[in-house]
């Protein structure tokens, strides 16, 4: 690639703003904790570069979904805490305990499995035992925990496991005042009482995802975990604008126009003619589509900043490519046009497109693909930063 030329599409990655983020989320739960989740890539963001720099804002412990996302870390050289939560039978348990990943358990087999990796390891496996507290998700439902409880302490017993944590996860956290909050704070503390009443001893108990973690202080505990805040993405507009928290998006999602052509009126726009030029134009060709992760059912909504001006995607978004009108404005080939970002330039964010394409703005992010290369800037913390 010659790196003088202006990019097909990217998306530029401000690491400072997510060292911001990750200190502003730390004075919102003061005596917890902070787990910065990095799962699927970072929320998009690329899961190393943000892991590294959430590290370096202070972040104790690392979270994945997935014990393979988790493993990538410690290949990377992150040291420290890192979890993960989303096993299946035959997984990389041994993997994880060489590692010294802190594993979740939810059910007896996943606990039969750890333990037998940690047998053939001869090491002792770092456990956290998940309580489903009403989200009906993973995690061990209240009648199943004394089982599972007393599982855990004859494990602990042969010194095959350490429980370091127990935890759970909100259903609704991100509608405040919503009365399942309240509902599952009270039974995870019961679950919690009753395990520790047995004689585990967490290192740390936790349920604050970023809505909590933002709104929801007597849920933070001893660690908060937030996840798409980290990335300056509110959780719902309900909850508050990433402005209201002191928090600044992340990515930048622009491209280089790759055609701009006169067009008469009634003339069709991509598959279908969803769109017809209402009179003479400019049609302006942005080179990215739903193989880069643009919702197609943002087409014939969603915002595009090109030359200083708000347009529209104009007809269907395709794989590779969508149309903007630009209204017989002509902006040189090769002129940026901007999808999303911070908002402080004039274009869209993230929240624009979700509600554009009936979604959430943790999908707009999540969803770029692989193709688009990932541009770090302010990797290093600047003097006065930390």
């Amino acid at each position: 690639m010659n790196e003088t030329a202006p990019f097909r599409v990217r998306a530029e990655i401000d690491l400072a703003a997510l060292r911001a983020n990750v200190r502003a989320l730390r004075a919102h739960a003061p005596d917890a904790a902070l787990m910065a989740v990095v799962k699927a890539d970072a929320y998009g963001h690329g899961m190393v570069p943000c892991a590294k720099a959430a590290v370096q804002a202070g972040a104790g412990w690392i979270g994945t979904a997935t014990p393979e996302e988790a493993l990538a870390l410690r290949a990377a050289g992150l040291p420290g805490r890192i979890m993960c939560w989303l096993w299946t039978p035959g997984g990389p348990w041994r993997e994880g305990v060489e590692a010294d990943l802190d594993m979740a358990v939810s059910a007896l087999w996943a606990l039969e499995e750890v333990t037998a990796a940690a047998r053939a390891a001869g090491r002792t496996a770092r456990v956290q035992l998940k309580a489903d507290t009403g989200l009906g998700r993973n995690g061990c439902m209240p009648a199943d925990w004394p089982e599972l409880i007393a599982a855990s302490l004859r494990a602990e017993a042969e010194g095959l496991i350490r429980v370091t944590g127990l935890w759970s996860h909100f259903a609704c956290a991100d509608e405040p005042g919503h009365p399942s909050i309240a509902a599952q704070l009270s039974v995870f503390r019961e679950m919690v009482a009753f395990a520790e009443e047995q004689g585990i001893r967490p290192e740390v108990r936790h349920i604050a995802n970023s809505p909590a973690t933002l709104t929801v202080p007597e849920a933070h505990f001893d660690l908060v975990r937030p996840g798409i805040a980290m990335y300056g993405v509110s959780p719902s507009p309900e909850v508050g604008t990433p402005e209201d928290f002191g928090l600044r998006p992340v990515m930048t999602l622009s491209a280089s126009l790759a055609h701009v052509k006169h067009a008469p009126a009634g003339h069709g726009v991509s598959y279908g003619h969803h769109y017809v030029t209402p009179g003479e134009t400019t049609l302006g060709l942005v080179p990215a589509g739903y193989g880069d992760g643009v919702p197609r059912h943002a087409s014939g909504t969603a915002p595009v900043l090109v030359d200083g001006k708000w347009r529209t995607v104009a007809g269907r978004v395709a794989m590779d490519q969508f149309v903007v009108d630009l209204g017989g404005d002509e902006p040189e080939v090769g002129t940026e046009a901007v999808l999303f970002g911070p908002g402080d330039r004039g274009e869209p964010t993230a929240e624009d497109w979700a509600q554009a394409a009936g979604t959430i703005a943790y999908e707009i992010v999540t969803r770029i693909g692989s193709r688009v290369p990932r541009v770090y800037v302010n990797e290093r913390p600047g003097i006065g930063e930390m």
